[in-house]
């Protein structure tokens, strides 16, 4: 199990400071504990207890006709009495969309310096397990809804809401106050044209660099084969000159991007060594073993791709009614095929 402290380490708003000129261009927000509470389908009262919450887009501060909306569709009860003049706006069958103007704004304008599009994350996951409520089909939001539609659907967002400090051997030791943690909304500029063939995770135990492997899995790229030699170069010489005189963790891994034309390595991401985070094409006992030379391990052929990862559909998003999830998904989708449509035409 990792330690706390190597957990910290790996936040982006620790690291991301350190590796600023290396790495895409992020921004943060500090959460509100409302918006954590609503990010994990809980409301908060103002006793300070939570509640469980139909799945709603936030109310947009620029629209207040989205105020409102139904709980769920209702089928009168053929044996019950049924009154066709009560008042069908009754308090039991709505329920208010949740709203939060500042943050909205605050995150709108970071959408915009950002150059209008970005991916989100919190202080350690990205909800790459929730890219199919995307109409881009991707980690790309435009908006402050799109963000929580985003993060809203992503179980790897709400295990680091309610797992990720536990999940530390000497968690319990420290006695770290979840109340007083902060959670940040890191919103990273949307780079067009990524190929995830360049994409590489690499393992570093002892503060040796041991492994490095394709990320993405469930594909097979040729044209690596033929640049072993240079991805392994351009990957030791950054670590070598950036990553371990500054990263201060003895076991991590980290991803990066290796852009096309003069393997210039970019940095992505930092993880914590074992148990949440994939060993990808190693398996974590052997990078636990001792090693001379790091060894780089590639998708070598058809028949050794491997399956991506698999998701489920929450229960709350089967709600289709007027304000739910999947209506604002078809919307969205709906806006996307006319805009790809007419730029066609």
């Amino acid at each position: 199990m990792v330690l706390l402290e190597e957990l910290l380490q790996c936040q982006i708003n620790k690291w991301y400071h350190l590796f600023k000129p290396h790495t895409i261009p992020t921004l943060f927000l500090p959460l509100p504990a409302s918006f954590l509470s609503y990010l994990q389908g809980l409301s908060l009262s103002a006793d300070g207890s939570h509640s469980p919450t139909p799945f709603l887009l936030p109310c947009s501060a620029s629209n207040s006709a989205f105020h409102k909306f139904p709980a769920h569709s209702t089928v009168p009860d053929p044996d019950s009495n049924f009154d066709s003049d009560s008042d069908s706006s009754d308090s039991d069958s709505e329920v208010k969309a949740p709203s939060f103007p500042e943050l909205e704004s605050e995150v709108e304008k970071l959408i915009s310096a950002l150059g209008g599009g970005v991916v989100p994350k919190l202080n350690w996951s990205a909800p790459k397990d929730a890219t199919w409520m995307s109409p881009f089909g991707s980690l790309k939001c435009e908006s402050f809804s799109e963000i929580c539609l985003l993060l809203h659907s992503s179980d790897c967002i709400i295990h680091d809401l309610t797992e990720a400090l536990p999940s530390s051997q000497d968690y319990a030791n420290q006695k770290q106050n979840e109340n007083e943690f902060q959670f940040f909304l890191a919103l990273r500029k949307w780079v067009p044209d990524i190929r995830p063939e360049y994409e590489f995770r690499c393992f570093v135990r002892e503060k040796k660099l041991v492994g490095i492997s394709q990320r993405e899995v469930t594909a097979f790229y040729p044209s690596l084969l033929t640049q072993k030699d240079q991805i392994v170069d351009s990957i030791v010489d950054f670590f070598d000159r950036i990553v371990k005189p500054v990263f201060v963790s003895r076991d991590y891994t980290f991803d990066v991007y290796l852009t096309q034309k003069r393997k210039k390595v970019i940095l992505v991401d930092f993880n914590p060594w074992g148990r949440f985070t994939l060993p990808l094409l190693f398996e974590w006992e052997e990078l636990e073993q001792d090693r001379e030379e790091v060894e780089l391990r590639l998708v070598e052929s058809t028949f050794a791709v491997r399956p991506g990862m698999k998701t489920a559909v929450p229960y709350d998003y089967l709600d289709t009614s007027e304000g739910s999830g999947w209506d604002e998904f078809f919307r969205k989708a709906e806006l996307e095929i006319r805009r790809q449509s007419e730029a066609g035409d």
